[in-house]
C-alpha cells in the first residue's frame, strides 16, 4: 500500500496546489450568470427516474413510488423528491459566453479536491414527469480560509435557478463547496486515526429496531395546531454505509456532471479532455479521481483514512427525514444544511430532528421550523441543518408554495425565451 501512495503517478496527483492567482480569478466571476449547458444523466423527469431517486435514498414514500396512490393525494400523481430538482437539467441555450470569462475560467484550480459542504434551498413548485429541467447561475461568494483538515482551502457558493419547460422556476439551489490541496490533506492526516467500524449481531439489531420504527406520517395531516415547540420528528437511520449505497445513488443519476465519469472509447476522449482527473490506480489503470468515494487507496491518498460518501447523499436523505415526519400534503419551502464531518464507509448516521417554532406567514401560511441533525456511531455531528415547513391549518387544508420573486420569476422567463429562440434557429 505505502508503496502506491508514495508512487511518481499519485505524488503528481496530489501536488496540485491553490493559487493566489486562481483565487482572484474566481472572485472576478462572482455575479456573472449563465445558462447551463450541463447535460445531466437525466433531463426530463418520468414515473421511473422519480422512483429509482427515492429509492436510491432509501425512500419508499408512494407519493414518489406509486402512481395509483399518487392520483389520490392533493397532486394528482407523482412529484419527485424536492432535492431531485437539483441534479435534472437539460442544456439550456444563450449568447456566447464573453472571451473574458473564458480567459477567467481556463484551468482554473486544475488539480484541487472539491467536496459538497453545505446547501440552501427554496422550493416554489413540485417537478412532475414530463417536466424538463433546464437551469442558469453562477458563483455568489469566494472566500479563503484555514482549515485543520487541508491548511488553507477556498470556499465557494454558488446558485442555481432551476426552470421548467414552462419557464416556471421550481427551486433556488445554493451549493457551499470547499476546495482543498489534496497533499496538504493527506500531509496533515487530520483523520488518520479513524479505523474502520466493526459491526456485531446486535449492533445490526439495534439498528434493525430504528429502521422498523420508523414513522411515515404519509397521507394523515400534520396539523399546525397540533405542532409544538419542542416537538420531536422521530428517528431515522442511514447506513451503515456501504459501496452499494453509492452505486445505487449512481444508477439513480447522480454524479455524471462536471466530469462525466464514463466507459471505453468515452472513457478515452473524457481522458483527453481533462487528464488531471485521472489518476492511475494500483495496476497502472488511468482512473477517475472521483473514485475516493469507492476506492479506500486513493482517499487514502489525498487525507482520507478510507472512502466517503458523497455529501448529497446526506442531504436527500435529510429531504426523505423531513417529508417523512411532514406527510404528502405538507409543502418543505426551505432548508439549509452543513456537512460538517465526512460520512465513511461502515459508518452509520442517526438522524434526529425538533420543532423550533411555528408562525403565520405573510400570505397566512402556517410555517413549522426544525432543525435536524446527524450522528454517527463516533457520537459525531455530521450534518447540521434547518428547515421551514409549511403545513396544513384549520385555516388552510391544503399549503401553497411561496411566490417566486418578481425579479426572479421576469430573468427566468427571459433566459427560457432566450433558449427558444436560439432553438429554433
Amino acid at each position: 500500500m505505502a508503496s502506491i501512495l508514495e508512487s511518481d503517478e499519485w505524488q503528481k496527483a496530489v501536488a496540485y496546489e491553490i493559487k493566489d492567482e486562481d483565487i482572484e480569478r474566481s472572485r472576478k466571476l462572482i455575479g456573472y450568470e449563465q445558462p447551463s449547458a450541463a447535460r445531466e444523466w437525466i433531463q426530463t423527469a418520468t414515473e421511473d427516474a422519480i422512483r429509482n431517486w427515492a429509492h436510491a435514498c432509501g425512500d419508499d414514500n408512494p407519493l414518489y413510488c406509486n402512481p395509483d396512490y399518487a392520483r389520490g393525494t392533493r397532486w394528482g400523481g407523482v412529484i419527485a423528491p424536492g432535492m431531485m430538482v437539483g441534479h435534472l437539467n437539460s442544456p439550456m441555450k444563450g449568447d456566447p459566453v464573453p472571451d473574458e470569462v473564458k480567459a477567467l475560467r481556463k484551468s482554473l484550480f486544475k488539480g484541487i479536491h472539491v467536496f459538497v459542504s453545505g446547501s440552501g434551498w427554496d422550493f416554489y413548485r413540485p417537478v412532475r414527469p414530463g417536466d424538463t429541467i433546464y437551469s442558469f447561475g453562477g458563483e455568489e461568494t469566494c472566500e479563503v480560509k484555514q482549515s485543520e483538515f487541508a491548511g488553507r482551502s477556498v470556499i465557494l457558493t454558488s446558485r442555481q435557478v432551476k426552470v421548467n419547460q414552462r419557464a416556471e422556476v421550481v427551486a433556488v439551489y445554493r451549493v457551499l463547496r470547499v476546495l482543498t490541496e489534496r497533499k496538504t490533506a493527506a500531509k496533515k492526516g487530520k483523520y488518520a486515526g479513524i479505523e474502520p467500524q466493526r459491526y456485531e449481531d446486535e449492533d445490526i439489531a439495534k439498528l434493525d429496531a430504528i429502521y422498523e420504527a420508523e414513522q411515515v406520517q404519509g397521507g394523515a395531516k400534520r396539523w399546525f395546531e397540533d405542532v409544538e415547540k419542542g416537538d420531536s420528528l422521530g428517528t431515522m437511520a442511514k447506513g451503515p454505509l456501504t459501496v452499494t449505497d453509492v452505486i445505487c445513488f449512481h444508477s439513480a443519476g447522480y454524479g455524471f456532471v462536471p466530469y462525466a465519469p464514463s466507459v471505453g472509447r468515452l472513457a478515452h476522449r473524457n481522458r483527453k479532455r481533462i487528464p488531471a482527473f485521472y489518476v492511475k490506480n494500483e495496476y497502472g489503470v488511468p482512473d477517475v479521481a472521483q473514485r475516493l468515494h469507492w476506492d479506500p487507496l486513493w482517499a487514502q491518498a489525498i487525507g482520507n483514512p478510507m472512502a466517503y460518501d458523497y455529501g448529497v447523499m446526506r442531504e436527500n436523505y435529510l429531504f426523505h427525514y423531513l417529508s417523512d415526519w411532514a406527510g404528502d400534503d405538507a409543502i418543505i419551502t426551505h432548508v439549509h444544511d452543513e456537512i460538517r464531518k465526512f460520512n465513511y464507509m461502515g459508518d452509520t448516521q442517526v438522524i434526529t430532528g425538533e420543532v423550533l417554532g411555528k408562525r403565520t406567514g405573510d400570505a397566512g401560511e402556517a410555517l413549522v421550523d426544525v432543525a435536524v441533525r446527524f450522528t454517527n456511531q463516533r457520537g459525531e455531528e455530521t450534518v447540521r441543518a434547518t428547515a421551514t415547513i409549511a403545513v396544513p391549518s384549520r385555516a388552510h387544508a391544503l399549503p401553497v408554495y411561496p411566490e417566486v420573486p418578481r425579479e426572479l420569476a421576469e430573468k427566468a422567463a427571459a433566459m427560457m425565451a432566450r433558449h427558444w429562440e436560439l432553438s429554433r434557429k
